[in-house]
This record gives structure tokens, sequence and C-alpha cells, in this order.
């Protein structure tokens, strides 16, 4: 599959490593830095999403995604993610994603562009049937490029690690470095990261955005015991 994600907004908090372990499937551990393992806030945009190189598929291929992720890695140190929840708001895409053994929720989904009056870009959340809610935007400072070692460890990640019909796959990303810039936070209300099962306190220790890349994912392999 072949898409573009643009205007991503990234947050991350330390949690401890065997907070993280506890949702790893098997075969993987959590990818540590600084002595922790990471629980990241990331919302972007969805664009032009299709099958292999065509095009983008009409309406289902544009949305906006809101996902709650941790950071993993093989015995070989091969790195992934492993998602506890993806929000968007087109529910074929959701049902698609859900019968593969992608956590999708269907919400109400919404995306805040920044402009003159306010610079805040950013998203927000509804879960339907009154679930949880999220509320975060950022100032990017596009003069402040981002490349310490830590925004690399959050966001240079090729893969995903996932359980389905009892295995662990692990499904490879492609796409350039992200160009990456540091940002000041402007609001955040978040009940997505408690709702998976994670608590954190006070605002987050990375706060990065990036315009964009275009990705393409490739055919997953089995992860052995």
């Amino acid at each position: 599959m072949d898409q573009r994600w643009t205007d991503a907004v990234f947050l991350h908090w330390r949690i401890p490593v065997g907070a993280a372990a506890a949702f790893m499937p098997p075969g993987v551990v959590p990818d540590e830095f600084d002595g922790s393992a990471w629980v990241g806030l990331i919302g972007f945009r969805m664009q032009q999403a299709g099958i292999g190189r065509g095009p983008g598929v009409p309406f289902f291929g544009d949305f906006n995604e809101i996902n709650v992720r941790l950071y993993s890695r093989e015995p070989d140190g091969t790195r992934g993610v492993v998602f506890l929840s993806l929000d968007a708001d087109r529910l074929a895409v959701v049902l698609a994603a859900r019968a593969a053994g992608i956590p999708y929720v269907w919400s109400h989904a919404r995306f805040r562009r920044g402009g003159p009056g306010d610079p805040s870009t950013g998203y927000s959340v509804r879960r339907y049937r009154r679930g949880a809610t999220s509320d975060f935007a950022v100032v990017p400072a596009l003069d402040d490029l981002a490349a310490d070692p830590l925004s690399i460890h959050l966001t240079a990640r090729f893969g995903l690690h996932s359980r389905f019909r009892g295995r662990t796959l692990y499904i490879p990303n492609t796409h350039t470095a992200w160009p990456l810039y540091r940002a000041e936070l402007t609001v955040l209300e978040d009940g997505l990261i408690s709702a998976a099962g994670l608590e954190v306190a006070g605002p987050p220790e990375s706060v990065l955005f990036s315009p964009g890349v275009r990705t393409q994912f490739g055919k997953p392999r089995v992860l052995r015991a």
C-alpha cells in the first residue's frame, strides 16, 4: 500500500519498561532509549492511500488518524511500532483494518489547521458511544530542525509488529527520513493513552511536528519462535 502522511504531530512520554512489555507481541521486547520505554500520541492526515503504486482510493484513501503506540525490537535488532489504538473517521477502513488484526477505532477525528489567527496545528478525537476523547495541538518551529538521537529514535520506524491469528507479524514500511521540527505544545486534553491501559503524568518530554512523508507498506513476515 502506498500512502502519504501529512501534518504529523508527535507527542511522547517516558514510561517504565515493564509497563510497555505487557503489550508486546510474543517475540519482541520494548525498544528502550535512555533506560525507558516510550509511549506516543500521534496525529496525522492520511492522504492518497491506495493499493500498490496505483492512484489513491477516492474518499476512502483520505482521512484523519490518531494513534497511541509503543516501540518494539526483535532479537536481531529490527525495530518497529506496536499500536495500542488507531482512531479514524472512515468506517470501511476501520472494519478492514480490524479484520487484519490492527486495533482501529471508528471515531469522529478532526484536523485543526494552523493559521494567522491561531497558529496551532493539531487533532481532536471523539469516540462514539461516549468513548474516550482527545484534543492536542502544537505550534511548529519551522526554523528549528530536530535531529537529536531521541527524536530520530521515536520517528525512524520502518515497520510494525502485530498479532494476527496467533502469530506475530512484522509489516515493513519504507519512507524517507521525516523532516522533523521542534514544536510548542498549546493544547493537551487526552484520554486515549489511559483508555489504552497506560498512565502518563505531566507534559510530554518530546513534542515534534512534520509536514509529512510518502510511504509504502510491504509484505508481512512471520516472526519465528
